[in-house]
């Protein structure tokens, strides 16, 4: 059967629920090498399923189970009582042993699992501003938005007609939102001191237990929860947010959820098929029929990776049959739609930009289900954290500043400069390109001034190390086509370094006077893509429909939102943006 399409017919539910008990043919064989796995030895071991079994008798087989994990010589780490599943670390003498144990149906390695998100920008130094994974939006700047952002309604809060919504009273309140992510800095006043539960499931790094001390260090968690649930009016004041935007930080989709946080990925933003599948189920355990306070739980992942695992499957196909609302990110690679999205009893999210155009890094396929808003999302980081950037020509002692966008490198010093901006010339002997490459290029004339500098051929890296050697003291690169231009670069430094619009570099060699600053200062907000950010709009609102439909099941719940969902690109369901943007108040109201 396929996936989450065949959800889609409500009739169907009881028989989907008995094939989801039934398990993938397997092998108790693996691949010779492990080289997805979070370690060489550790692995996922599924033993033969005995159908319907009552709590002793599924207690005896989960002893049996271990005592066989045991007397081949490995160690469980984890064990999943009702997929009859463990995580275990194996030598190979042990996974010898264990593979000819005739319980074992399968052995698998653990995975490793990535966030899906990342800081706004790119990391590429062609001349054409080719799309990668990791790449900016620009080449669609051109196009008119139909969504922008407005007070502290982010454009993704447009796109989900998140004002109209609040207004009727639709916040969410009464479902449980589930995020498993890399934890999440619960201090933020976005989130007003009202988590409702976090429980940290990377047991390889210590002091990471606290929702309220130092868990999220690679920002991801935190920036997805803000999309789902930051407050009205609780934001930090950080002027120029974006375009359009007051100083009260933004708004989540669904306000009034109960939200929890499972941190399932660590402080590099990688984390283990077992630890997700852990916290899975933990958010699984907060409804009622698990013994838990809530009715309705949806569970947000933004993660994944490119390997399947028929563990994984298990339990996704396990959790949904609890009653769970699954949804989980498509992946960046511009490919294949990565796991747990490609399972069954998932559902997969793209993300879009603000023209309705499918983000270049999206992956594409037959499981992407529903679009968010995924590029040049703004939401919470972890606080001072992220960055506020500005630059401008002036005269004297103050400046204009620039109306377009100016992005920060990621590895961009904070502080305030302000002196000449000098040309920083160019070491490839082309003349008048100014692109400054080649590892030894120097040009004394920008010791103590702001270096301009074009984009071209050379690396990021290489044309601000050359800056920074040649006594720069800020250093402003400009796009070579239309749009907004960030950057990624691999060392830290000690200076302020961003990025600017062609028209406005074009605008300073013009200039003439050459005076101005650039700024970088800290702020509790940051602007990323991927379809990470897209996966928490969908989630989000698949809550605030949810607890306007409390009756509905989690299948029927999918199928009021593909069938409401804006249709883009080729006319019905296809493979870039599934069955179209998520649409809650057309779920909610038909219209």
């Amino acid at each position: 059967m396929n996936r989450t399409r065949a959800l889609l017919a409500a009739t169907l539910a009881l028989t989907l629920a008995a094939c989801g008990q039934q398990t993938t043919s397997g092998s108790a064989s693996i691949p010779t090498t492990n080289t997805d796995a979070v370690a060489s030895d550790a692995y996922l071991v599924g033993f033969k399923e005995q159908g319907s079994l009552s709590a002793q008798s599924m207690q005896e087989q989960a002893a049996m189970q271990a005592q066989a994990i045991t007397a081949a010589g490995g160690t469980m780490t984890s064990q999943w009582v009702d997929i009859s599943a463990a995580a275990v670390r194996l030598s190979p003498a042990a996974l010898a042993k264990l593979q000819a144990n005739p319980l074992v149906e399968y052995v698998e390695p653990d995975l490793e699992r990535h966030a899906m998100g990342y800081k706004s920008g790119t990391t590429d130094a062609s001349t054409t501003h080719a799309s990668t994974s990791k790449g900016s939006m620009s080449a669609q700047a051109l196009t008119v938005a139909p969504y922008t952002p407005n007070g502290e309604f982010t454009w993704g809060d447009e796109a989900l007609q998140v004002e109209q919504l609040r207004s009727a009273g639709y916040t969410g309140t009464g479902v449980a939102v589930c995020v498993g992510d890399t934890g999440i800095d619960a201090n933020h006043p976005e989130f007003q001191k009202k988590l409702k539960g976090f429980k940290n499931f990377v047991t390889t790094e210590t002091n990471r237990n606290d929702a309220y001390q130092l868990n999220d260090v690679s920002h991801h968690g935190t920036h997805v929860s803000g999309t789902i649930f930051a407050q009205l009016g609780a934001g930090t004041g950080a002027p120029l947010l974006q375009d359009g935007m007051d100083s009260n930080g933004v708004v989540g989709v669904a306000t009034g959820v109960n939200l929890y946080m499972a941190r399932v990925l660590g402080n590099t933003g990688s984390g283990s098929s077992s630890a997700i599948i852990n916290g899975v189920n933990w958010c699984a355990s907060q409804l009622k029929s698990q013994g838990g306070t809530e009715d309705r739980v949806v569970i947000s992942l933004s993660l994944g990776g490119g390997s399947k695992s028929q563990t994984e499957q298990r339990a996704y196909t396990s959790v949904w049959n609890k009653g769970a609302f699954i949804v989980a990110a498509t992946g960046n690679d511009g490919a294949a739609v990565s796991y747990p999205a490609a399972y069954n009893y998932t559902v997969g999210v793209g993300a879009i930009d603000n023209t309705n155009a499918k983000a270049d890094f999206s992956n594409f396929g037959t499981q992407v289900d529903l679009v968010g808003p995924g590029v040049n999302v703004y939401s919470s980081v972890p606080l001072k954290q992220g960055t506020r950037t500005y630059a401008g020509l002036g005269s004297g002692s103050s400046y204009v500043r620039f109306t377009n966008p100016v992005l920060s490198a990621d590895k961009s010093s904070k502080g305030n400069v302000f002196g000449n901006i000098v040309v920083a010339g160019d070491g490839t002997g082309t003349a008048g390109a100014n692109q400054f490459c080649g590892t030894s290029t120097r040009n004394t004339a920008l010791s103590g001034n702001i270096a301009l500098i074009s984009r071209g051929t050379c690396s990021f890296e290489e044309k601000v190390a050359n800056a920074v050697a040649s006594g720069a003291k800020a250093v402003v690169i400009y796009n070579n086509t239309a749009g907004e231009l960030g950057m990624s670069l691999t060392n830290t430094y000690s200076i302020p370094v961003v990025g600017i619009y062609q028209s406005d570099g074009q605008a300073v060699l013009n200039a003439t006077s050459k005076v101005g600053g650039v700024e970088v200062l800290d702020a509790d907000y940051e602007s990323y893509n991927g379809t990470s950010m897209a996966t928490p709009h969908v989630s989000a609102a698949a809550a605030v429909v949810w607890a306007a439909k409390p009756t509905l099941t989690n299948n029927q719940l999918l199928t009021l939102l593909t069938s409401t969902a804006t249709d883009l690109g080729t006319a019905g369901k296809d493979n870039n943006f599934g069955y179209g943007l998520v649409n809650p108040l057309k779920a909610i109201t038909g219209q």
